[in-house]
């Protein structure tokens, strides 16, 4: 039996036991706008390899739809549901604010039951109210139920804002917005989840009780290394037919990310002039959309780079993103506060070294392949750029081990397998 079977499907058939009488709901509600932050690539993923093996219903908005759709979210067993009946709001707090009545509508009108077979789990993809709010009312509704709750990232103290080093603009507003969210949001989860999923050892420290109960899990990002893996052969196919050329890398960096207080996206344009000062033809790619885009673009004319640094937005996954990896030597990853960080994952499987501040949760995301700088510090950044594009052989050799540590462990499969199984333990 077990050479039957392939290795994906194995592992998680022989711990799952309650597989056929297993049902999984997905509250999805907190996607807003173009774009994909790291809690929906994550559900979206999960969702992709659970859905191979037990029924999973995805509630959403018409916003997580179109996002779902661009990452080609299809599954044997998937089913999406859009809870708006009426167009959302343009106005972010109106329709921030809808979408929390949503959820609660939802945790009031879903149908459940209260029935052991089969086993209903539920999955808030966030740990925003509209995502909270109607497991939380689910779970006082049907106690049997279990609740697999998700936080993916602490608020920073509102005094402080988004920088774990020196930084001019903390964005405190920004974060005080967020801290007041997880004000109400940690309590329900410590009171009510059976499980809570974090990103990182550190964000254990949040549910010190579910610690030592074991219910806290931790999950590492992960990259479609499948995916990957079929468009760099596909190259290395058209390159032997000799129907492709094999080109100089056309970016000396790349940045893939949203445009958010917590990225660095503003520090990285000051960052390239420091990098352009020493290398007058640097050329930097940009990967990613969110709300400082204005100001990045700013930044960039105030600083005479048009010529060094190409905005491609939000770029899906695929040959077109790909290939702006395969292009560059570099990936650059200057967040200021991060629990985690996956974007700088997928340029890694190319085979491009990191740079990166010394951020703590790189500490178990990146022990290999990343060169941490003290945290703010923009001029040894710009330095260890520099130094990598300098130094064929140190960048081969630190891009050799990203590779190697991305393709050893950040696959979807091995994290959706370890998630699914130690869900079931309860």
């Amino acid at each position: 039996m077990r050479h039957i079977l392939s290795n994906k499907l194995y592992p998680i058939l022989k711990t799952m036991k309650i597989l056929p009488k297993t049902k999984l709901y997905i509250f999805a509600l907190a996607p807003t706008g173009e774009g994909i932050s790291g809690s929906d690539r994550i559900f979206i993923e999960l969702a992709r390899e659970w859905s191979k093996f037990i029924p999973v219903t995805i509630y959403t908005t018409q916003e997580g739809i179109d996002m779902m759709k661009h990452k080609k979210l299809t599954g044997k067993k998937l089913k999406i549901e859009k809870v708006e009946k009426r167009k959302l709001p343009d106005s972010f707090l109106l329709k921030y604010i809808y979408k929390i009545f949503l959820g609660i509508k939802l945790g009031f009108s879903l149908p459940i039951t209260n029935n052991q077979s089969p086993i209903t789990f539920l999955y808030s993809s966030s740990d925003f109210w509209m995502d909270v709010f109607p497991a939380v009312l689910l779970k006082l509704r049907f106690n049997k139920i279990k609740w697999i709750s998700t936080w993916y990232q602490t608020a920073p103290n509102p005094l402080v804002g988004y920088k774990e080093g020196e930084r001019e603009e903390s964005y405190n507003l920004s974060a005080l917005f967020y801290w007041l969210s997880q004000l109400v949001s940690r309590p329900l989860i410590k009171r009510y989840a059976n499980k809570v999923i974090v990103n990182n050892e550190d964000e254990k420290k949040q549910f010190p009780g579910m610690n030592r109960e074991g219910k806290v899990i931790v999950l590492i990002g992960a990259v479609r290394l499948d995916e990957i893996k079929k468009y760099q052969s596909q190259i290395t196919l058209r390159l032997r037919s000799g129907q492709g050329n094999h080109k100089s890398p056309i970016f000396d960096a790349v940045f893939q990310g949203r445009f958010h207080p917590q990225k660095g996206v503003v520090e990285l344009i000051d960052i390239w002039k420091k990098v352009v000062e020493k290398k007058p033809d640097a050329k930097l790619a940009m990967i990613g959309d969110g709300p400082l885009m204005g100001e990045v673009k700013r930044r960039i004319t105030m600083n005479k780079l048009t010529s060094n640094v190409s905005l491609f937005g939000y770029v899906f996954d695929g040959p077109d993103k790909y290939k702006i990896f395969a292009e560059s030597r570099v990936v650059v990853h200057p967040a200021f506060y991060d629990s985690g960080g996956m974007a700088a994952a997928e340029a890694m499987a190319f085979g491009l070294p990191a740079v990166g501040f010394n951020l703590k949760s790189y500490e178990s995301y990146y022990p290999k392949g990343m060169i941490k700088v003290k945290t703010g510090d923009l001029n040894a950044f710009a330095k260890t750029i520099l130094r990598l594009l300098q130094k064929d052989k140190l960048r081969q050799k630190i891009g050799s081990e990203a590779r190697e540590m991305i393709e050893r462990s950040w696959t979807w499969t091995n994290r959706a397998n370890q998630i699914l199984n130690q869900i079931e333990r309860q």
